[in-house]
């Protein structure tokens, strides 16, 4: 094997999905996806910032997530920053980007990864629980948006990679204002995607299915209950990685992804089929 010939040859797969020189923020971006797609980016070359709130992530017994993903991040040598904040604070969303442009000089690629969600019952959803959801899931992505697009615009390229769920299609009856709300998010992409193309930004949206994450680790305690859901979650019969979703967000997010806008890339083992 001549090994100049293959490095050449993945030097050029790289440069299609490079994102040197890039600035990008990802909200939710501490724990499982986020996280993922963070650590791709810096691979790609992107400087990051990371939106989290930590309160969420001790909530899901991961109180040190933003330090060790700082870790990870200084040992590539990838330029960083890190932003707490709460989505359910109004204006949360559009001090967020205030505070990348700040530390990064500016924000070429978002990606609105941060939600919450709560299984119950519809019929049982408290007025402040719907709220809540609608806070953080929806409303803040509307600042998020409103605060990025106009820089985006007046540089004439940008990336916008929201990220939605397989419940948008198949909304699960315990999930109900969660699945509502992604469609919602969904919806506000394809109508920000039609008008922002003349101006080299793209918007797009990841769907993923079941995938193992901090959020439903609970699931995964009883070893058989868990080989049974992810059996019957789909087609492939198995759970999704963060790792497998992030390489979609690499190409929707890159320049692999330039002349892709508008869509939905369902990330679900077939489970949308």
């Amino acid at each position: 094997m001549n090994t100049n010939i293959t490095d050449t040859n993945s030097s050029r797969v790289a440069a299609r999905f490079s994102m040197v020189g890039r600035r990008a923020l990802v909200t939710g971006g501490s724990l499982s996806i986020g996280r993922a797609i963070v650590l791709a980016f810096a691979d790609a070359g992107a400087d990051v910032a990371v939106q989290y709130a930590a309160s969420a992530d001790t909530s899901l017994a991961n109180t040190d997530a933003a330090d060790t993903l700082a870790a990870a991040l200084t040992a590539r040598g990838t330029r960083h920053a890190f932003i707490e904040s709460d989505f359910f604070q109004r204006g949360a969303g559009t001090r967020a980007v205030q505070e990348a442009e700040r530390l990064l000089g500016g924000v070429d690629v978002l990606v609105l990864c941060a939600s919450v969600q709560q299984r119950e019952a519809f019929t049982a959803i408290s007025v402040a629980e719907r709220e809540r959801q609608t806070r953080i899931n929806f409303d803040a992505s509307v600042e998020l948006l409103q605060a990025v697009v106009p820089g985006m615009q007046s540089r004439g390229w940008g990336r916008i990679l929201t990220i939605g769920s397989v419940n948008q299609t198949r909304p699960e009856p315990e999930l109900a204002i969660y699945a509502a709300l992604k469609s919602a998010q969904h919806n506000l992409g394809i109508n920000l995607a039609r008008q922002l193309a003349q101006f080299g930004v793209t918007v797009n949206n990841l769907s993923p299915g079941l995938v193992a994450t901090a959020r439903n680790s609970w699931r995964r305690v009883d070893a058989a209950q868990w080989e049974n859901t992810e059996h019957n979650a789909n087609p492939m019969g198995r759970a999704g990685t963060p790792d497998e979703m992030a390489g979609a967000a690499l190409l929707l997010c890159s320049q692999a992804g330039s002349f892709i806008t508008g869509a939905d890339l369902q990330a679900t083992g077939g489970a949308h089929l």
